[in-house]
């Protein structure tokens, strides 16, 4: 019953907002179709294909309230990990590993992108395949478009759909996927598609929802093309000396491996770290959690996915599927995900002490985690920068006693925690 009124709550506020955005544009989605339509022929897209990709198209509610949908915890990196990097996943990949070795070489030995990496990127984005979205492309951008936030973006998204569809990749019926547009095996948008994807089976079609040596290719085109280094990892878990200086753990504090290791760096498992490379540690769950140093690969992943979460799970993921340990670290970390109303609070609070963290949007970004770091280091904490239930705590307290100390001065401004 809850479901049901949802859905028809969500049916009637869609309806409503398409008919403010009718009235505010002036245009029904229909007259929006047309005069797209009229674009994109003058753009060089057949009639044929925008007749095959949008003659029925309708405003999709879900997608909608998909793009309008607001997190409501951020997700520890332990959490986000454990429900991606599974003995299941784990054991599949392995499968695939050697089910697809030859496509997998083939792109290793052109591109430089190990298989197993090249696998964890597909485990992460599709589940090996299995979960490629069931959303019309065309129809799903067009709803976008012409929804209003964004609306440039993907409309250039449509664009470079429908050219996908006229260059013969694909028919119209059967481009789908995400609901903002990420198509195939890799989930790459359109535009991406249209400069990265590649032909893998040489069958004269780029073809990234059934073909996997297609999909595989493009993947390795597209890694190497935003500065993949061939032969370097993207991350190792490591251990770090008792007398560590948590500040020193920022993606922009890089040191050589040996300078690391000269003050007692050591890689968690005990193996040999890799010599002559610039690297930085990551804590991504505060002092507590599992350390990392990270390589230029890292950067790279993270132009894939702008999440640390998601670019450390790739890292961890491609490990694991060629044999090695789980992770070492984090068995002290907080589990607990913190919401993002209490981020916000947070970041608020932060400033009405002096530590700016340049707004309150709910997301622990760099800015945030700097002002965290020096409200650390002001208070003799661990300044690893990590938003914690605890360090919420220990923030909310020091405000308090604040206001307590201030308030009997006449005219001391007040707090809003």
């Amino acid at each position: 019953m809850f479901k049901l009124r949802r859905s028809l709550a969500c049916i009637l506020a869609c309806s409503l907002f398409y008919t403010m955005l009718s009235h505010a544009d002036g245009q029904s989605f229909d007259e929006w179709v047309q005069d797209f339509s009229r674009d994109a022929q003058a753009q060089g897209i057949s009639a044929a294909t925008l007749q095959a990709a949008l003659a029925d198209a309708q405003p999709i509610d879900r997608v909608v309230e998909l793009d309008h949908a607001q997190p409501e915890f951020v997700q520890t990196f332990l959490g986000y990990l454990g429900r991606r990097v599974t003995p299941k996943q784990i054991a599949r990949g392995q499968g695939l590993l050697q089910e697809q070795a030859p496509v997998l070489q083939a792109v290793e030995q052109k591109y430089g992108v190990p298989a197993a990496v090249l696998l964890a990127f597909w485990g992460l984005e599709t589940n090996y395949g299995q979960t490629l979205g069931s959303f019309s492309t065309p129809k799903a951008l067009a709803t976008l478009a012409y929804e209003g936030r964004r609306h440039a973006f993907f409309r250039s998204q449509l664009l470079d759909a429908l050219r996908i569809i006229d260059a013969g990749h694909i028919e119209a019926g059967n481009m789908v996927g995400s609901w903002a547009g990420a198509v195939g095996h890799m989930q790459f948008m359109p535009s991406t598609f249209l400069v990265y994807a590649e032909d893998g089976d040489g069958d004269g079609r780029i073809n990234v929802w059934q073909s996997i040596p297609d999909a595989m290719a493009s993947a390795g085109h597209y890694l190497s093309s935003i500065g993949w280094k061939r032969n370097e990892p993207i991350a190792v878990e490591v251990a770090l000396p008792e007398d560590f200086a948590w500040q020193q753990a920022a993606i922009n504090q890089k040191r050589s491996v040996e300078q690391w290791q000269a003050i007692g760096v050591q890689a968690a498992d005990q193996t040999a770290l890799p010599a002559g490379l610039n690297a930085a540690i990551v804590l991504p769950q505060g002092w507590r959690g599992p350390a990392f140093m990270v390589f230029d690969n890292f950067n790279v992943v993270m132009q894939w996915n702008r999440s640390t979460s998601y670019a450390l799970t790739v890292a961890h993921l491609a490990s694991r599927l060629q044999g090695g340990p789980a992770l070492v670290g984090g068995a002290g970390a907080e589990q607990e995900a913190v919401s993002v109303d209490a981020v916000k609070r947070l970041q608020r609070q932060l400033t009405d002490l002096g530590f700016d963290t340049g707004g309150s949007d709910g997301l622990p970004g760099p800015k945030t985690q700097a002002a965290i770091r020096g409200y650390q280091l002001a208070y003799a904490l661990p300044a690893d920068g990590y938003a914690s239930p605890n360090l919420m705590q220990h923030v909310a307290t020091t405000l308090a006693s604040q206001t307590v100390d201030t308030e009997l001065i006449p005219g001391f401004p007040s707090t809003q925690p």
